[in-house]
C-alpha cells in the first residue's frame, strides 16, 4: 500500500510541477509577444496549491518533513513511543480538522467558478484542501503502522 501511495503522488506531483512549469514559459512568451494570457495567474496559483498538498502528503510518506529524530532516538522506549504517538496524533488531528474545513469551504463556494475560466467549477480547484489533507493522513498513518513494527522488532 505505502509503495502504491507513493507512486500516485511522485506521479502526481510529477505532473502538476511539468504542468506550472510549461504555463510560466508559456506565460512568459505569450507575454513577450504582446498577447499575454489572462487566465495565468489564477491557473500558476491553482497549480502551485495543488503541488503544495500533494508534494506535502508526499514529503510526509518519505518522512522528509523537519523533524528531530536523533531527539526521539536518544530517548528511552517507553518515552520513545509516547513522544512519536503524541507526534502522529497532533499532526494528524491538525489534518484532519483541515479536511474538515476544506469540505465546509466546498460548501461554501456553491456554483462559483473561476473568475479568469467560468467554465472551471471553484469546487474543483479547491478539492485539494480536503484530498491534500485526507492523503496526508493517510501517509502519516502508514509511517506510524511502519515504526510501530520497527519498535516492536527493537
Amino acid at each position: 500500500m505505502r509503495r502504491s501511495l507513493e507512486r500516485f503522488l511522485e506521479t502526481v506531483t510529477l505532473i502538476l510541477i511539468t504542468a506550472l512549469a510549461v504555463l510560466v514559459v508559456v506565460a512568459v512568451i505569450s507575454r513577450k509577444t504582446g498577447m499575454s494570457l489572462g487566465w495565468y495567474d489564477e491557473v500558476a496559483a491553482v497549480l502551485l496549491a495543488w503541488l503544495t498538498y500533494y508534494g506535502a502528503a508526499l514529503a510526509a510518506l518519505k518522512r522528509a518533513h523537519i523533524g528531530f529524530p536523533r531527539m526521539v532516538q536518544d530517548l528511552g522506549r517507553p518515552w520513545r513511543t509516547v513522544w512519536y504517538l503524541t507526534r502522529q496524533a497532533t499532526v494528524i488531528a491538525f489534518f484532519a480538522v483541515v479536511a474538515w474545513a476544506g469540505a465546509r469551504v466546498l460548501v461554501v463556494l456553491g456554483g462559483t467558478t473561476l473568475v479568469t475560466l467560468t467554465s472551471v467549477p471553484a469546487r474543483l480547484t479547491q478539492s485539494v484542501i480536503p484530498v491534500g489533507a485526507v492523503l496526508y493522513i493517510g501517509a502519516e498513518l502508514l509511517n506510524t503502522r511502519d515504526w510501530l513494527a520497527r519498535e516492536r522488532r527493537r
